[in-house]
């Protein structure tokens, strides 16, 4: 995924989804590597809306040492995080029954964003979505995949 989002250093990356913050963690690393000038940093926003996920990832960030680099969110990320935008990518780890508006809209022109979406029945489509210079979006479809059902006001209703 961090191959299909085409990160460069210096780039700000919003992620729906932290999990246990491990993909937050290898995005750093790409976009603020240890090595390089504080100047040249990106940064990686997460939104995590599950408390105790939010809290591991939160500290498994720390112990990492991408603490400066990572941003723990505890909400909806299905809203994206408005407060920061507009990101030069945004990868969403959860599966959404389409496309969130606010996600598009927080994607910077020439933006990339993945999202899996699909039904709740652990097969989905990732789309690979790019915001051109119009504004207007392309979608390429890289394949079959099953993560755990985005929720929120834009997820999946249970």
């Amino acid at each position: 995924m961090n191959e299909a989002l085409q990160l460069d250093v210096g780039q700000k990356v919003l992620e729906v989804g932290a999990g246990s913050g491990w993909h937050a963690a290898t995005i750093a690393e790409i976009i603020a590597p240890k090595g390089g000038p504080r100047s040249e940093w990106g940064h990686v926003y997460t939104v995590e809306i599950v408390q105790g996920l939010a809290e591991t990832a939160r500290r498994n960030i720390m112990n990492v040492g991408y603490g400066d680099r990572v941003t723990i969110i505890m909400g909806d990320g299905s809203k994206g995080y408005a407060e920061k935008a507009p990101y030069d990518r945004v990868l969403v780890t959860a599966a959404a029954p389409d496309v969130p508006k606010p996600l598009i809209d927080q994607l910077k022109l020439g933006g990339i964003m993945l999202i899996p979406v699909g039904s709740v029945s652990m097969f989905q489509t990732l789309w690979k979505i790019t915001k051109a210079a119009d504004g207007k979006t392309k979608e390429e479809n890289l394949g079959g995949v099953a993560f755990v059902p985005l929720t929120g006001e834009y997820g999946h209703k249970f």
